[in-house]
């Protein structure tokens, strides 16, 4: 997961790092689904599976001091940013060398040393979050900018209008992406939202807005790198607006009955991120095999990493409590 040099687009050396990094993501999620099924992974879990180039495109145009806030589907968002797969597979057993020690699970994923403030199973949770740390950042004059991932469905959220709107009256330095999937859990956005293009909403505010093809790394990166630039200028904080497609359920286990059961399979052919950007790189069958068998050692390792981890002691379980 390393960080390419600052620059407003990707080489087409970077990409086939990007390429590895997605695949990463993809392979990590659709073990700890394994594993989920199979009973030893405690809570609930949400996967990301087919939004891959939005938490890598996005994560990799940040620069160093530069924090994020994520939300309940935030596995991608969080080795995107830098946690090792190790650090978080052992979070969501449970185990005290996990990225929060086990106290968060797989909606509550911290690391605040690789500037991850936290994933939060509150919708819209850390929209206000990331509106504070931009607002101390700009009182301090650090030249940061603290970022909020969040789904349509947030845009419904009474945090939402309330963060868009001292965000832009204050001109911190924000940055607001949206990944719009176009389903709120099991709601079609056309049933929970009377507007077509949730950017209006920002641009209600006064914000500038920005839109970009999620499932396209390329364009993920480059609509980021733009946001964060006019950000961390002091001009004010930004709208981006990806466009993006959530390839399983809600959650694990999801039976799907309010989706066209062709829907996804259909999606999956023709708009997996993986596959367009491997296309793109005109990747031999042998490369591609290579790299698919690089992280999926990685994840294996990771599960077994995992297991032989530490559980929290009982007398544990009240540390961290302040009301």
């Amino acid at each position: 997961m390393a960080k390419v040099e600052t620059k407003t687009s990707l080489a087409k050396g970077d990409l086939r790092d990007v390429l590895r990094e997605m695949l990463l993501i993809r392979r990590f999620e659709e073990k700890v689904e394994e594993r989920f099924r199979a009973g030893e992974l405690p809570g609930f879990l949400h996967v990301a599976i087919g939004q891959e180039a939005s938490a890598v495109g996005v994560c990799r145009a940040l620069e160093d001091g530069d924090i994020i806030a994520s939300t309940h589907r935030a596995h991608g968002h969080t080795l995107a940013k830098g946690t090792h797969p190790n650090e978080l597979m052992a979070e969501l057993y449970g185990k005290t060398e996990g990225c929060s020690h086990g106290y968060g699970g797989s909606m509550h994923l911290y690391d605040i040393e690789r500037g991850n403030m936290g994933a939060n199973a509150v919708i819209g949770g850390g929209l206000p979050h990331i509106t504070g740390a931009a607002l101390a950042f700009q009182m301090r004059g650090e030249p940061r900018v603290a970022l909020a991932f969040f789904g349509d469905g947030a845009t419904n959220i009474g945090t939402f209008h309330e963060s868009l709107n001292l965000a832009q009256l204050w001109k911190v330095p924000a940055v607001f992406v949206l990944e719009d999937n176009k389903w709120a859990e099991s709601t079609p956005e056309s049933q929970h939202s009377p507007i077509r293009d949730l950017s209006d909403r920002a641009k209600a505010f006064g914000m500038k807005a920005l839109k970009a093809d999620g499932q396209d790394v390329e364009a993920v990166y480059k609509t980021a790198r733009q946001a964060l630039e006019y950000a961390r200028a002091g001009k004010g904080p930004v709208f981006v607006h990806l466009d993006c497609v959530r390839l399983h359920g809600h959650y694990i286990g999801d039976p799907q009955v309010y989706r066209d059961k062709d829907e996804a399979r259909k999606l999956a052919e023709t708009r997996d991120p993986i596959t367009l950007l491997r296309a793109k790189l005109e990747l031999a069958d042998d490369e591609f095999d290579e790299l698919d068998a690089e992280v999926t050692e990685i994840v294996e390792a990771s599960v077994e990493f995992a297991k032989n981890g530490t559980d929290p002691a009982p007398e544990d379980a009240l540390k961290n409590i302040y009301a």
